[in-house]
């Protein structure tokens, strides 16, 4: 019989994938000899063995559970059932990937009149014991038997306010059994069925749940948000009660082994007294920082630092911990990797390798290279003033403006259509996580620094403030208010997750700074990494960025962005428009110098690193106004002036719009083709770039330019091109008196340039790959349609498994980049390599480009620190062979 049951003692650290993270963290804590509660985990198999069985839980799962509730039973010298010394048994899913609040628990599994009237008897408590009854009811109902939670809470709050109680530990036993028979008249009610008494049965349809709440919508959005594949299925935690909720010698809580938000060395963390530990993460109580459990209880707190720093060593990483206190003594129900801001995975990566845990390799590892984008993003102008309306708790740090929105369902409608929405709640659950994605913060009025809401927004990077009591929420309402100022839904207000502070409209922000354990991160990266990175920049203020956030040099460089300067469109049309070559050459002397400066700007900006400048892409028809436009224009004129000039430079626009119309564009008149078809357009552009170079030269700057043709299907294209581009130099050359060190080379865009590429290269200096239509070309989505119209019905039905425009397609588009670096260099064995689409600053697109041999990725300048640590860690994993699940557990 396959084993589908493992008691703590048998699991260790290494068996995540068998036994979930939660279980075998549960084993290894067993084996170290820490105050676990005795327990078993169900494993993944058994998860998956449900779903292919028909969701049936199989009979050698079931005898094998019996058999593990026996000898837990003899563990504890507890009986499951019995009415005068009930155990008692939480159960918790467990993934191979922590997924915080994405799935079911159920606390006091057991309890039933008879047991409830044992537990009351044996601990001389019956306060507790039907307080621990109706949550066990409470819970169970919602997870197992589907019933809405809000029914309860209603319930209690209505009782609550009958006998003048603000709080439950008020509640007398005889108050709690009271509530239970109302609770228990909603399951009837809701249900109509009894609620069941035997634990046995509750005990499997718990179990089920748990197997169940593997597919519930939040799981998968969850799994769809962190890339968490569906197949893996999740294990089930069985284990014995303790209590936190016997008294004010008992307690719960949560806690970090550093600060999550900033990564400093300190516990960070909170409980409460006579609580559950739901009652922490749910937000329905605000709980007390970590620190004051050492007033309150100062052994206990003793004890828990001791194992937090045994814990940190163990795992070599910050640790995430629930305990309680059961009369004074200390349990730990359960130890994960943290979560963390990216500031604080920073911090805590470079403390590690200074305080000796890790080595430099290990921290480069630890951190997400996409997590970087949450130190890229502006922060709140302190200069300005501010209307401050309350303040909370800094749960999750940033800043961000937005309407209120009370409604994670009109958040994610009004994220999708583009609006700025903060979501506003009494407290988040995890079926709130669509609205909290949408959303560009979250502001709670209940709940601490763990709950739901501070966790979920930390993971994402949004900034996040709770449990702001100030704030008053009135749901029906659509408002909340602060004393008498009233905020209603769709008012602004500004939100800085660093501070708490919730602010009345928009204020404006400013760029970020970089901590000094960012920039030693950095260049540790940039010891280990052998792939270069370059960013995409258009404009010398772009290239200043690139450069200060260590790009390489400027991988794409687009001239058509020049063009479309408002002050140079009339000049770019008066060139398209020209009858003669005499206008057209009259235009283009105009935009000579305008060229001229833009490149200036960008050689100076990158400090004699190298610039590859794009000659001219798009079609001419892109500089001209809408053809819809312009007939409305024309017919509008041809009724209220029809003898103006007005009419007829609008009627000669049209007819050049009409002459210039392609049914395809993007395979139409550009590029390369552009080139000769006008090759005085790519002479002009070749001047600036030249001229440009001969004025830093003069300055004493050294300039490397690269001049890259675009859109080359064959090689005969980038030979007219290239002759071109020679001929140019050549001229400024004995006009000037100097020689220019410069590249030529190619897009590599089409299909089939990467499968001529042995030939192209014969005229190429360089390739960069542009991935952006070479995905298209590829598959041959437009990308505005493809992802307007049909493509996230294939992300979602997975025909795709990710967008190809976001994340290389390395079986397909990949094959052809591979092919052509390969071919390539059979004619050039040193020719030149790189990427200049999006693709460049995707973690996982950029392995690819390192493991087949590109010399440097390009990608927008704020994506720079994002690719540097990304090509390090590419490095790194093809050097010492670390796989994918070695690095998940690194992170």
């Amino acid at each position: 019989m396959k084993k589908y049951v493992y008691l703590f003692h048998e699991g260790n650290a290494g068996m995540k994938k068998l036994l979930g993270g939660k279980g075998a963290n549960l084993a290894e804590m067993t084996n170290i000899g820490l105050p676990v509660p005795l327990g078993f985990t169900i494993t993944t198999e058994a998860c998956n063995a449900y779903y292919n069985e028909g969701k049936t839980i199989s009979s050698d799962v079931r005898v094998q559970v019996l058999q593990a509730l026996r000898k837990l039973e003899e563990q504890t010298g507890k009986q499951f059932g019995d009415s005068s010394n009930p155990l008692l048994v939480s159960v918790r899913s467990g993934a191979m990937f922590s997924m915080p609040g994405m799935m079911d628990t159920i606390l006091n599994l057991g309890l039933n009149e008879k047991t409830v009237a044992g537990m009351a008897t044996l601990t001389n408590n019956p306060r507790f014991a039907y307080d621990s009854y109706r949550r066990f009811i409470q819970m169970f109902s919602d997870v197992v038997l589907g019933v809405d939670v809000y029914f309860f809470e209603q319930l209690l709050e209505e009782f609550r306010k009958k006998k003048g109680y603000t709080s439950d530990p008020e509640l007398t036993a005889e108050d709690w059994q009271e509530v239970i028979k109302g609770y228990k008249e909603i399951v009837r009610k809701r249900t109509k069925k009894e609620f069941p008494e035997d634990p046995i049965e509750q005990l499997f349809l718990s179990i089920q749940a748990v197997f169940e709440s593997w597919n519930n919508q939040r799981a998968i959005v969850y799994r769809r948000l962190n890339k968490i594949p569906d197949h893996l299925g999740t294990a089930v935690n069985i284990q014995m009660m303790v209590f936190g909720n016997m008294g004010d010698d008992s307690g719960t809580g949560v806690a970090f082994t550093r600060n999550p938000s900033t990564g400093e060395r300190v516990l960070y963390g909170e409980y409460l007294i006579n609580a559950q530990g739901e009652d922490v993460v749910a937000g329905i109580r605000t709980p007390k920082p970590i620190l004051a459990l050492k007033e309150e209880m100062p052994d206990v707190y003793n004890q828990f630092s001791k194992i937090c720093d045994l814990l940190e060593q163990h795992y070599l990483d910050m640790q995430d911990i629930e305990f309680t206190v059961e009369r004074g003594k200390l349990f730990i129900l359960q130890t994960r990797t943290g979560k963390r801001t990216a500031q604080a995975a920073i911090r805590i990566a470079v403390d590690m390798v200074e305080e000796g845990i890790i080595d430099k390799k290990t921290a480069l590892l630890r951190i997400d290279p996409d997590q970087l984008t949450q130190l890229l993003h502006r922060r709140l102008d302190d200069t300005v003033e501010r209307i401050l309306l309350a303040k909370g708790l800094p749960a999750s740090p940033g800043a961000a403006t937005g309407q209120v929105v009370f409604d994670a369902d009109e958040a994610e409608v009004l994220g999708n259509e583009g609006k700025k929405v903060i979501l506003v709640r009494p407290e988040t659950t995890p079926d709130d996580i669509h609205g909290i994605l949408a959303a560009q913060g979250v502001v709670t009025s209940r709940g601490g620094m763990t709950s739901h809401a501070a966790v979920v927004a930390r993971g994402m990077g949004k900034p996040c403030i709770c449990g702001c009591e100030q704030i008053k929420i009135d749901l029906d309402k659509r408002q909340f208010t602060v004393g008498e100022q009233t905020v209603n839904q769709g008012d602004i207000i500004t939100i800085d997750g660093s501070t708490g502070e919730i602010m009345l409209g928009e204020i404006p922000m400013i760029d970020p700074t970089f901590s000094d354990e960012f920039k030693l991160l950095l260049e540790w990266a940039d010891e280990v990494r052998k792939l270069g990175v370059r960013a995409n920049a258009d404009n010398p203020v772009d290239a200043k960025k690139a450069f200060e956030l260590g790009a390489n040099g400027i991988g794409l460089c687009r001239t058509e962005h020049m063009f479309m300067d408002a002050n140079r469109v009339p000049i770019v049309q008066k060139m398209i428009l020209a009858e003669t070559d005499e206008e057209r050459k009259e235009a283009l002397d105009q935009l000579l110098p305008m060229q001229q400066g833009d490149f200036e700007g960008i050689f100076e900006a990158m400090q004699g690193l190298p610039v590859t400048i794009r000659l001219l892409d798009p079609p001419l028809h892109e500089f001209l106004p809408d053809k819809e436009e312009l007939l409305v224009d024309v017919t509008r004129l041809k009724l209220t002036a029809p003898d103006s000039n007005e009419l007829v430079e609008k009627e000669k626009l049209l007819k050049k719009v009409n002459q210039l119309a392609e049914f395809n564009p993007m395979l139409g008149l550009r590029g390369c083709r552009l080139g000769i078809i006008h090759p005085e357009i790519y002479e002009m552009q070749v001047k600036a770039i030249f001229y440009a170079t001969l004025t830093l030269m003069k300055k004493g700057v050294d300039v490397k330019p690269e001049i890259m043709i675009p859109l080359v299907g064959h090689v005969n294209e980038l030979k007219e091109m290239r002759q071109l581009v020679e001929k140019v130099e050549m001229q400024i050359q004995e006009e000037t008196g100097f020689e220019f060190n410069y590249l030529i080379g190619t897009m590599i865009e089409i299909p089939r340039a990467a499968l001529t590429a042995d030939q192209i290269a014969e005229e190429a200096d360089f390739f960069s790959f542009g991935t952006n239509d070479l995905t298209q070309t590829t598959f041959g989505f437009s990308r505005d349609d493809a992802e307007g119209k049909f493509l996230q019905m294939y992300l979602t039905q997975k025909l795709l498994p990710e967008n190809p425009f976001i994340v290389l397609d390395q079986e397909g588009v990949g094959k052809l980049v591979e092919t052509g670096v390969r071919l390539g260099r059979q004619t050039k064995p040193n020719l030149k390599t790189g990427i200049c689409g999006e693709h460049g600053g995707e973690k996982h697109s950029i392995e690819f480009c390192y493991n087949v041999g590109l010399d440097y990725v390009s990608c927008s300048p704020y994506r720079v620190p994002v690719a540097r640590l990304a090509a390090a860690q590419a490095t790194i994993r093809k050097e010492e062979n670390v796989g994918e699940e070695a690095l998940e557990a690194l992170k």
